[in-house]
């Protein structure tokens, strides 16, 4: 059996490059299990201990001192599986010969309903994106932003991160690359459609101009000056809130994600396939979309869940 690394950072460095490499992790999901070890491991090293020495107790003893810290039954739960993601990995390769935290049962997550906004709500914030801004190009690429958003479900990331080759050709489906790199195909409403050529004539007259000028060009749809060259998503969850006080909307309940609520759950009411919204949500588990349901009332509800047969199908799976 091998010691593995001599510090903790070895550890996490090593596991997070084999969970790279083999699960194909998304960016944000590689920094969140990074953040939970070293706080592990700063707690581990404050005790004078080492990965390769802690045991049950000692986990059970981090969570208890998460707990006093007042951090959520989420962030707790969530800890939780970095740490013993970590000492699955320590253990097949031979570090360990046991997963200290394998038989620790979680505080468990506590599971958020979803907020949707009403259809009247949505129209109200299209409306309202219309009108947001100081020039028109400013206009334009707000409305195309909340259009794509509802149309088609995607993540903030998703969104912020297109590129323009995606949008040309008044496309009537676009390609969106998710988390870990999948890619999946979503259709374009018509008024997703029109927002994005009126928006790309925007983009494109100043991207011309800016080539007159020796400048570089962007390859995304909606740049940005940061590093990654697009639109940042605080960028556009503070645009998010302003639209909403325009559209009389409480800013607090609208966000890039409450967007993406809004469209399942439309969907859902208009009675769509919920499989099918599994795909356009880009959800690897059937369960995770059956969240949506729980904002429905209950003739949707039973609509959906009971006389469905692709939903009975799964419910017991």
């Amino acid at each position: 059996m091998s010691a593995g690394p001599a510090t903790t950072d070895g550890w996490i460095s090593m596991f997070l490059e084999a969970h790279a490499a083999e699960l194909d992790a998304a960016r944000n999901t590689q920094l969140a299990y990074g953040r939970d070890l070293k706080d592990f491991a700063a707690w581990v090293a404050h005790r004078g201990g080492h990965f390769a020495t802690v045991t049950r107790d000692d986990v059970e003893a981090y969570l208890v001192s998460c707990d006093a810290n007042g951090l959520s039954k989420a962030t707790r739960a969530r800890r939780l599986s970095s740490v013993r993601q970590m000492y699955r990995f320590a253990h097949d390769e031979g570090w360990r010969a046991e997963n200290p935290a394998i038989r620790i049962k979680g505080p468990g997550a506590v599971q958020r309903l979803p907020d949707a906004l009403s259809q009247d709500e949505v129209s109200r914030l299209m409306d309202a994106a219309r009108t947001h801004g100081r020039t028109e190009p400013d206009r334009a690429r707000a409305t195309a932003l909340l259009e794509l958003v509802y149309a088609t479900g995607m993540r903030v990331t998703e969104l912020v991160s297109l590129p323009v080759s995606a949008a040309r050709g008044d496309p009537r489906m676009i390609l969106v690359r998710g988390k870990g790199g999948k890619e999946r195909m979503v259709p374009l409403s018509g008024p997703a459609r029109a927002a994005l050529v009126a928006w790309l004539a925007h983009r494109d007259e100043a991207e011309d101009k800016a080539r007159l000028a020796g400048k570089p060009v962007s390859r995304h749809l909606f740049p940005g000056p940061g590093a990654d060259g697009h639109l940042t998503r605080q960028h556009f969850h503070l645009m998010l809130k302003d639209i909403a006080v325009l559209a009389a909307v409480s800013p607090a309940r609208v966000t890039p994600h409450a967007l993406r609520h809004a469209f399942a759950t439309h969907l859902l009411a208009g009675g769509a396939d919920l499989r099918v919204i599994q795909t356009l949500l880009g959800h690897a588990d059937l369960s995770t979309t059956e969240i949506y349901t729980h904002v429905l009332d209950d003739h949707l509800k039973s609509l959906v869940l009971d006389h469905h047969p692709l939903a009975k199908s799964t419910k017991g799976s």
